[in-house]
């Protein structure tokens, strides 16, 4: 396995570790469709968050939220209808980032509300 996916892998489940202990309960992980993967799906309270994980070993190349782009956040929002659809869900929802950065030591960051669906 490539030395970026063992980072991603590892940061999501650093994300997963994090948002459990904040009270959120793990619904999906890398869930597909079509082109998109949303890498968590969680619930907490009444609100059903759609979680993008970005992971870097460093900062050298810049933080790694600003690696979500309008394509990335566009591929979610439809991930998140066609998901809401299937899942017959009609409550509120919330996209947000969960920034990993490893070295020189372990940095979470949480942005809540990070973007907002356009449809």
């Amino acid at each position: 396995m490539a030395k970026h996916n063992e980072l991603g892998i590892k940061g999501e489940q650093i994300a997963k570790s994090f948002l459990l202990k904040k009270g959120y309960q793990i619904l999906e992980t890398n869930w597909r469709v079509g082109k998109a993967e949303v890498d968590l799906i969680t619930q907490k309270n009444d609100i059903l968050v759609f979680v993008e994980v970005k992971t870097r070993q460093n900062n050298v190349f810049g933080y790694p939220e600003d690696s979500v782009t309008d394509k990335k956040e566009q591929l979610l929002y439809e991930a998140a209808g066609f998901y809401t659809r299937e899942k017959e869900y009609e409550g509120e929802i919330r996209f947000d980032i969960i920034a990993i950065t490893i070295d020189p030591t372990l940095d979470i960051k949480h942005f809540r509300d990070a973007f907002f669906p356009t449809w």
